[in-house]
């Protein structure tokens, strides 16, 4: 019996339509890959656990993806020849390297699907297209979170010029499998990166955070913690089901001259508001740093 996680049952018949002609492979075997080949596997993204191909540079990095049943390979090349969907999901400064590995192999029929942060659509294409005026590549970059381990990222993506309608179907279908998914221009992916990319980090924090002040209070750390991030897991489901803006939902808690508003006035009172938006702006901003840093490294231009 397969269990579907949550956003992933409404598209199954999608992914279903497309399991007999797709052919998923992942350049890069790390914590990524493999939830994303989980997720795709409990969605039937594709026909059976072979028709997914993970490579790395030694079978001890391909160990954890390979408990997947999927093929493993030292070669980056063999997933490119054996693929009708490349996701490259190495490490920013590795991409180009890997791309110029593949170009020879990589034709019209295959999409190229890049997670590495910063990596650019032009930067992409400029390793995989060669000089030829009529040469198509299918190429596009995500943004996707951690939270995909365990099926409730948050993904957004930008197309390349060469991409099809049905690479959008595709993208969307497979992204859903491991939490929701989103098209975007290329321009807001820095601040995607900031805001989901970079928010669980932030996330973590705030929960840590609130779990100390639940120990302060006398509450052993396991409860505290455990307590916490329930509260947050709820509370963002009440945004994402509901519709109703947050304040909103902050003055259903909060009684007159209780508890609630006595701790929102503590933190009003401390600038939170602008310490998190802050926090965002200075995380976009470095996002802009590296992702030009990136793209003008030798490597990868």
């Amino acid at each position: 019996k397969k269990i579907f996680p949550r956003y992933a049952a409404s598209v199954f018949c999608a992914v279903t339509v497309m399991a007999s002609s797709l052919r998923i492979g992942f350049i890069g075997a790390g914590n990524i890959a493999t939830a994303l080949a989980r997720g795709f596997l409990r969605v039937g993204a594709v026909a059976n656990t072979r028709e997914i191909i993970a490579a790395a540079p030694t079978k001890e990095d391909t160990a954890k993806i390979g408990e997947l049943e999927v093929k493993t390979t030292q070669s980056n090349r063999e997933v490119v020849e054996e693929s009708n969907v490349v996701i490259v999901a190495v490490k920013p400064h590795l991409v180009g390297t890997v791309l110029k590995e593949v170009q020879p192999l990589v034709t019209q029929d295959h999409l190229v699907i890049s997670i590495a942060a910063g990596i650019t659509i032009k930067t992409i294409e400029k390793h995989l297209k060669n000089s030829r005026k009529d040469d198509i590549k299918r190429v596009i970059r995500a943004m996707p979170n951690t939270p995909v381990i365990v099926q409730e990222g948050a993904t957004v993506y930008a197309s390349g010029s060469d991409a099809k309608e049905e690479d959008y179907d595709i993208m969307t279908n497979l992204f859903n499998s491991v939490g929701r998914c989103w098209k975007m221009d290329e321009e807001y992916l820095d601040i995607v990166t900031a805001l989901s990319g970079c928010g669980p980090a932030f996330a973590y924090v705030l929960i840590d955070a609130i779990a100390d002040g639940g120990v302060v209070a006398g509450l052993n750390k396991d409860l505290a913690l455990t307590l916490a991030a329930q509260t947050m897991l709820g509370s963002a489901k009440m945004i994402l089901e509901t519709k109703k803006h947050p304040g909103e939902l902050k003055d259903s808690v909060c009684s007159p001259a209780g508890t609630s508003i006595r701790g929102i006035h503590v933190m009003e009172d401390a600038g939170i508001r602008g310490i998190l938006m802050e926090t965002l702006t200075k995380a976009c901003e470095r996002s802009k740093e590296l992702a030009t840093i990136t793209n003008g490294n030798p490597n990868n231009v």
